[in-house]
């Protein structure tokens, strides 16, 4: 429309913490996953591979793991073998607060401090702001006697596996101290009239305005030729393998997810104000396909697809295209060992107990988590 990098369109931020003019772009592909050759992105791989690299036996296997505030038991695709993944383990250590899906296969379990014992300081949604703006938080709570902050797990980690392994360790500093730096470093830092640092924060506890966002999408470009690529490479060669994909089989529907305000994650489940009122955990299909597969609204069905088979209630929507149907995120709490008593006690399915860790974004290797062939009958 024109309207990139222009007032009144689509604008980028110029942050106090600039993530951005503190890197290169990141790296695609230079390495590749053991078993099945999956591409890195910036040193990460696509959880896809992860359970594979589990069961994999070989040099290279994955036989220890940490896990930090996650459960890719129900957020990553074909949740059922990631559990059997996690359960031959040689050694798992989780930070975290709850004994959830994931972390009740763990040999040890740290809790940090909870969110109002920390400090915080946004460095990640300061990117997609509509204004340039600066804020520290404050914790709110005292740290209990002999807790810890997850940073200061983690730097006992360290220590702990540097002692063990004879590596050296780099030092580190408290994250309040690397945002101080952060800030004086930065655009709005000594070097400007805004002189911005830690301090300047603690005297403005609802936050600094550092004026509106205006054009810098040029020297923000992190391409080779600085500009934005409309049509890359990869992405076009691409198009042909996408172009020959399978329709669904005769009696297949798609199924999409879906997330509500209050069912982002399946954390948010065990808080009895977001899961009070009407269920959320339902399948919803168009009128007509349910009544061509002689089903009712309400009524409990078997969902199937080629990696898992669940049982949900099912809900007749309009808001649903023929052909496709919608299970939500990050429910299915009553699995064995979870120790989280009202998630437990909500109904509902893992929709990741049917995404499937094969079909991918052949490009990125990412699971693809919609548009999952799967069947539906009466259960």
């Amino acid at each position: 429309t024109g309207n990139l990098d222009r007032v009144g369109g689509a604008l980028c931020t110029e942050p106090a913490v600039d993530l951005v003019a503190s890197t290169s772009g990141g790296h695609f592909n230079l390495w590749q996953s053991r078993v099945s050759g999956r591409p890195e992105y910036a040193g990460e791989l696509p959880v896809s591979a992860l359970a594979e690299e589990m069961l994999t036996e070989g040099e290279g296997q994955v036989r220890a793991l940490i896990t930090v505030a996650g459960n890719p038991v129900l957020s990553t695709p074909n949740g059922r073998q990631l559990e059997q993944a996690l359960d031959g383990l040689e050694f798992m250590v989780s930070v975290d607060l709850y004994i959830n899906e994931t972390t009740r296969y763990a040999d040890l379990i740290l809790p940090s401090t909870s969110a109002l014992e920390n400090d915080h300081y946004d460095t990640t949604f300061n990117m997609f702001a509509v204004r340039n703006v600066s804020r520290f938080n404050r914790a709110i709570l005292a740290k209990p006697e002999g807790a810890l902050h997850d940073w200061e797990i983690f730097v006992g980690l360290a220590k702990a596996f540097a002692a063990k392994t004879g590596k050296e360790l780099k030092p580190t500093i408290p994250p309040a101290q690397m945002i101080d730096r952060g800030l004086r470093m930065g655009l709005y830092g000594d070097a400007s009239q805004h002189k911005l640092s830690l301090a300047t924060l603690f005297d403005h506890p609802h936050g600094v305005d550092l004026g509106a966002l205006k054009s810098n999408l040029a020297p923000r470009l992190k391409t080779a030729n600085q500009r934005v690529q409309a049509a890359p490479t990869a992405i076009l060669a691409d198009l042909a393998r996408f172009a020959a994909l399978q329709a669904p089989a005769f009696d297949e529907l798609l199924m999409i997810g879906r997330r509500h305000v209050r069912s982002n994650n399946s954390w948010m489940h065990n808080y009895h104000r977001l899961v009070k009122g009407k269920p959320r955990h339902q399948l919803l299909m168009h009128p007509d396909d349910l009544a061509t597969r002689g089903l009712s609204d309400g009524q409990r069905v078997r969902v199937s697809s080629r990696v898992g088979v669940i049982e949900v209630e099912v809900l007749s929507s309009l808001d649903m295209m023929k052909g496709v149907v919608s299970l939500p995120h990050g429910w299915g709490h009553a699995r064995p060992g979870v120790q989280m008593t009202i998630a437990s006690g909500q109904p509902g399915s893992s929709a990741n107990d049917l995404t499937d860790e094969c079909q991918l974004d052949e490009l990125s290797g990412n699971a693809a988590l919609n548009g999952v062939p799967v069947t539906v009958a009466a259960a």
